[in-house]
């Protein structure tokens, strides 16, 4: 008998623990995107891809409207945008 009270606890407890981590995003439910930066440096930008660097290169010489940002002579991706950028209609409706 004590024994299932130790498994009715430990369920108990990893419960709660589920609901408060949920609770932390509750008013942002797309959630962080954790482990990945906000700006991406132009040329590591293949590596976040799944690219190879002639891919890029060749990507961002054929759409330079991608959403970039220039800070002190250095291009910066914004990920979140970028990825959002390269995943739309819009994208793969031009030739």
């Amino acid at each position: 008998m004590d024994i299932d009270f130790f498994w009715v606890g430990l369920g108990l407890t990893a419960l709660g623990y589920f609901i408060g981590d949920g609770l932390k995003n509750f008013k942002n439910p797309k959630g962080s995107l954790s482990g990945y930066p906000t700006l991406i440096e132009e040329k590591d930008l293949y590596i976040y891809l799944g690219l190879s660097k002639e891919e890029v290169k060749d990507l961002l010489s054929k759409h330079p409207d991608a959403p970039k940002i220039e800070l002190k002579g250095k291009t910066y991706y914004p990920y979140q945008h970028f990825i959002e950028w390269f995943s739309s209609d819009e994208f793969y409706k031009k030739k």
